[in-house]
């Protein structure tokens, strides 16, 4: 179910505006097998990420996400809106916990447009919120665009 939001091309400085929508990722359902392989990934093996006794008997109704896979989805939506080599900075904070099932889709705004030490960069806000709209992480991200001429 995810969306591609990969273009053909670059994207140039020129064509993105302070106020244009960076397309949505929607990523498939959160699941558990996900969970365990980013634990092995990651190195974080704490047990509320992987075992569903743990999450209920702390009170969070079972397994949740690490939120740092939930950071790599907004990361995933801005390499493809820019690039793989383009991000500047990337900030992220976390907001609520993410369960098995759940559907995250990140998105993003362009907020400003500068000239930073000979590169054109823009800035904007991004989010993950998961399918009832409660979100997961907010942030920020600066990225260089290569300019068309």
């Amino acid at each position: 179910m995810s969306t591609d939001i990969h273009t053909s091309g670059p994207r140039y400085f020129e064509d993105v505006q302070v106020g244009d929508a960076i397309p949505q990722l929607v990523k498939d359902p959160v699941t558990h097998l996900q969970l365990v392989r980013y634990a092995g990934a990651s190195g974080d093996f704490n047990p509320l990420h992987t075992d569903p006794r743990i999450g209920e008997e702390i009170g969070t109704g079972g397994i949740i996400a690490h939120g740092m896979l939930i950071m790599g989805f907004v990361g995933q939506m801005l390499s493809d809106y820019v690039g793989p080599t383009a991000l500047r900075k990337f900030n992220v904070r976390f907001k609520g916990m993410t369960h098995l099932g759940d559907v995250i889709t990140c998105s993003g705004t362009i907020t400003s447009k500068d000239e930073v030490d000979g590169e054109g960069r823009i800035s904007g806000k991004v989010q993950a919120a998961d399918q009832n709209g409660d979100v997961k992480v907010v942030g920020s991200f600066v990225a260089a665009l290569p300019r068309k001429a």
